[in-house]
């Protein structure tokens, strides 16, 4: 069974990321959407808000399962038996970055690939980043994310303005 491995913060997931797991699952016997943190964001919901965001929004996908993990990412790819770790490329400016640490995972890991996937040209300048900013501010974001997560964005946003008061 070849297991891709979709690592990320995912805070909110995008349709750009749904995107790239949908086109995993069609390369893959089997997706894991892996979520994890990052030291240097400050995430809007928790792993678990966040996997079970995930999880709503490909739920019609029989071979995509949705884990955290807080470890070295090749150890927790070996550990899972993953083939790839599965890396979304948006435009060239995160090419640098994610071919850097392509070459890291690879030298940790002679045995697991890194797989890249463009997703539609309608998602390349969409990140959670940007998701999150244009919703603080009231904006629109119902194109940008699946229905479920805008509107748990909306119902956080607004917990957080309560919070301020």
């Amino acid at each position: 069974m070849k297991i891709g491995i979709y690592p990320g913060t995912f805070d909110p997931i995008t349709n750009g990321h749904i995107d790239i797991i949908h086109r995993s699952a069609t390369l893959f016997d089997k997706v894991i959407v892996a979520v994890t943190t990052n030291p240097q964001k400050s995430p809007l919901f928790t792993i678990k808000e966040r996997m079970d965001l995930i999880q709503s929004s490909v739920h019609s996908l029989e071979n995509v399962d949705v884990e955290s993990f807080n470890e070295l990412l090749v150890n927790y790819a070996e550990k899972r038996g993953a083939a790839a770790i599965i890396r979304g490329l948006r435009a060239t400016s995160d090419f640098e970055y994610e071919f850097q640490m392509a070459l890291v995972n690879r030298k940790l890991s002679k045995n697991l690939l890194t797989v890249f996937l463009m997703p539609n040209e309608k998602y390349t300048y969409l990140n959670s980043t940007i998701v999150k900013e244009v919703a603080k501010l009231n904006g629109d974001i119902s194109c940008f994310v699946p229905k479920e997560v805008y509107i748990k964005i909306k119902e956080k946003f607004q917990e957080l303005k309560k919070g301020a008061k």
